[in-house]
């Protein structure tokens, strides 16, 4: 009895993977399936103005709530548009699904219109890359699409030809199961009892902990006031490790502190914590190390560690702190005043009065506005060094391009935010050079009544670019931007926009666009001031 079609069963099992949201646009090889979408009342197709911002939005939905986040899209062009997207979830090790169009089944091989060598594109970037070949795969295939991307924590590709949607198929007895058990990892008996050792053996232990931390945020800092141990936190980490936690030394590397720098180097041991920093130059030259990740595929990968703990952090954590012999305080003393003389420099840069605007004072102000549980979607330019320095984040999530570092992932990251989190405040800071990369999606937010405030910070240039470019001893060269109002784009699209060039003008505007129930840009024309290094 063929009564149903493949396109229905998709949006049966995804909705039994508690999919309730997929970013996409609309066309010919998945019209078939937005047949089916169309039916379904509890799954919210958000139709955005380009592939590339529904890829990003997806993967920051999966980013912010470990949720798999899903994007759609026709062959050809519209699956080309996906791949910024699909590497930024594959480079921060998120779950994300594509389900992805093809020309009809009977064409594919003959180089019809739009058709590309599909698995082949996305090969490299994809945790799962599959082409359905019979309607009756279909099911099967999409749960496995899904369970891979859970398991590796990357991108999942699937690709439909458009006929096979609609073709009927008999699913009576299913061969797989909308489900994903995640494994209980933890070290062995022998590997603790050694990190064990090493601990208590240790005069300066320094914890790097990284986005791992995300979950075992309570056990990790109850290690470190156990150890009187200084935390430096991976900018991915930012707002998971309270900014506000007194063991709490910033970021490390070219977005960090100077406290974290010092105490890096003067370190006895190094105790990585969820994370696999990359940036060796900002690591000691040679001192023990301990490693704690459920990948032991990145244990040892960028630091020669002496001891790797495969295992979940919070369980780890936990074993150790139990056994732990209480430390003296001296080196933890010592870089708590350093940290409270930077956190004073820092305080006093926000507060001085200049003729324009500067960067840090722009972050001091959106400080004021913040909430407590706010969603903070952060673009990548000059604007990532100085949010890592400046803005101070404690129970917010942040948001971000971590390891690709893509220019314009802000805005999608705040619909993404908007949509998983419709309470909260949801707050985006952006460059003049990556927020036009994608703005055309600001109708997006303002078609399905998403309030965000969006905070463009102007200066007219591709700022970190040309600081770049001086480093290397070149002439700035093609850095320079023609200007935009954004705030006149703003109303032109249905939202709210206004214009700051001054402190007071920023206050107003951001007290108006806490409180307005659309989505809201705040132009703010701001000093070309060197970013902090």
């Amino acid at each position: 009895m063929f009564d149903k079609t493949a396109g229905s069963y998709v949006t049966e099992l995804l909705k039994e993977w508690k999919v309730n949201h997929i970013y996409g646009m609309p066309g010919d090889s998945i019209n078939e399936l937005m047949v089916e979408l169309r039916k379904e009342e509890s799954i919210r197709f958000i139709q955005v103005r380009h592939e590339e911002t529904g890829a990003l939005a997806a993967a920051a939905l999966s980013k912010l709530t470990g949720n798999i986040g899903v994007c759609l899209s026709i062959a050809g062009p519209g699956a080309v548009h996906l791949l910024n997207g699909l590497y930024d979830a594959q480079k921060d090790k998120t779950p994300m699904l594509a389900i992805i169009g093809q020309v009809d089944s009977k064409l594919v091989g003959t180089d019809t219109f739009q058709e590309l060598k599909m698995e082949s594109l996305f090969e490299e970037v994809a945790v799962y890359n599959r082409s359905v070949q019979h309607a009756e795969q279909l099911p099967a295939m999409l749960n496995q699409a899904i369970r891979t991307a859970y398991a590796e924590k990357g991108p999942a590709v699937l690709i439909v030809s458009g006929d096979l949607f609609s073709t009927k198929i008999k699913h009576e007895k299913p061969l797989t199961s909308a489900i994903f058990s995640r494994p209980n990892i933890r070290a062995s008996e022998e590997d603790l009892q050694d990190a064990l050792k090493l601990l208590n053996a240790a005069k300066k232990p320094v914890i790097l902990a990284g986005k791992g931390a995300k979950g075992a945020k309570a056990e990790v800092l109850a290690l470190a006031e156990k150890l009187k141990a200084p935390l430096i936190a991976s900018f991915p980490a930012k707002g998971i490790i309270p900014d506000d936690h007194p063991h709490n030394l910033g970021q490390l590397g070219k977005l960090g502190t100077d406290p974290a720098e010092q105490a890096m180097q003067e370190t006895d041991l190094l105790i990585l914590a969820g994370t696999a920093f990359p940036y060796r130059d900002y690591l000691p030259a040679d001192v023990a190390a301990i490693q704690i990740d459920t990948d032991p595929k990145v244990i040892g990968k960028y630091y020669p560690v002496l001891l790797g703990l495969v295992s979940e952090l919070a369980a780890t954590a936990t074993w150790l702190t139990a056994r732990l012999t209480e430390k003296e305080d001296a080196f933890l003393l010592t870089y708590q005043q350093k940290r409270e003389r930077w956190h004073d420099t820092l305080q006093q840069d926000m507060n001085t009065e200049t003729h324009q605007l500067q960067p840090q004072q722009v972050i001091a102000e959106v400080q004021r506005i913040l909430q407590e549980d706010a969603i903070v979607s952060l673009d990548v330019g000059s604007i990532t060094l100085w949010a890592a320095r400046y803005l101070q984040l404690n129970n917010q999530q942040l948001v971000v391009s971590a390891w690709l570092g893509t220019m314009g992932c802000g805005l999608p990251g705040a619909i993404a935010g908007k949509l998983a989190y419709p309470d909260k405040q949801v707050v985006a800071l952006l460059g003049d050079g990556g927020f036009p990369m994608g703005m055309q999606d600001f109708v997006t937010a303002v078609k399905y009544d998403l309030p965000m405030i969006l905070v463009v910070f102007n200066n007219q240039k591709l700022q970190l670019i040309e600081h770049e470019q001086q480093e290397m001893g070149n002439k700035s060269t093609q850095v320079d931007l023609a200007n935009i109002d954004f705030a006149a784009f703003a109303h032109a699209c249905g939202g709210e926009g206004y214009t700051a060039k001054n402190r007071d003008e920023l206050r107003q505007a951001l007290t108006k666009a806490k409180g307005s129930r659309k989505p809201v840009i705040i132009d703010v024309f701001v000093e070309d001031s060197t970013p902090p290094s």
